[in-house]
């Protein structure tokens, strides 16, 4: 019995944020490369660096929760899973969302991560497979094209990453515009 809970728990850990219906898996993936003689292609970005409005006001309540621990089912200060953070922020900006990041992953409209701005959302299917399991909030574009997002991660809470990281550029699916 003991055991049964144990493997419940951590299987619940594992997934953090679940999913149950499959989504198209994007072929865009940012190439990851130190050397600077490489001849992989560069991600193009259409953003401007400019943000204002409701994209500034949504990248300053997501900082305020940076180093907030990772609670599942969390969407309070007192720790977050991935999409309770973009209920929480989102809610605050006066945006309903769903709760479940499957169904985030439905709202707005479908972009190219490389048309990607700061306050859009990011999915990834992090227990592998091409169902949604993360979302990530775009919180900058560099002007290499690297795209860095934050997120509750279930080891390190609310943290900012980058799509050239190779973990989340594999888990990669496809880039949301709610805004």
């Amino acid at each position: 019995m003991k055991n049964s809970v144990l493997v419940i728990l951590f299987s619940i850990f594992l997934v953090s944020c679940g999913a149950s219906k499959p989504t198209k898996r994007y072929s865009y993936k940012k190439p990851i490369s130190t050397n600077k003689s490489s001849n992989l292609k560069k991600l193009s970005s259409t953003y401007s660096g400019n943000v204002s409005g409701t994209r500034a006001s949504i990248l300053d309540n997501a900082e305020n929760y940076l180093g907030t621990p990772y609670k599942y089912a969390g969407n309070t200060k007192a720790g977050f899973d991935c999409s309770g953070l973009v209920c929480k922020v989102f809610d605050e900006n006066r945006i309903q969302m769903p709760r479940r990041s499957s169904d985030q992953a439905k709202q707005g409209k479908s972009i190219n991560v490389s048309e990607a701005k700061p306050g859009d959302l990011l999915f990834f299917a992090t227990a592998g497979g091409s169902s949604v399991t993360h979302v990530g909030i775009v919180h900058d574009i560099m002007n290499s094209g690297e795209v860095t997002f934050i997120h509750a991660s279930t080891s390190k809470g609310v943290i900012i990453s980058s799509l050239n990281e190779s973990y989340w550029n594999k888990a990669f699916l496809f880039a949301r515009s709610v805004l």
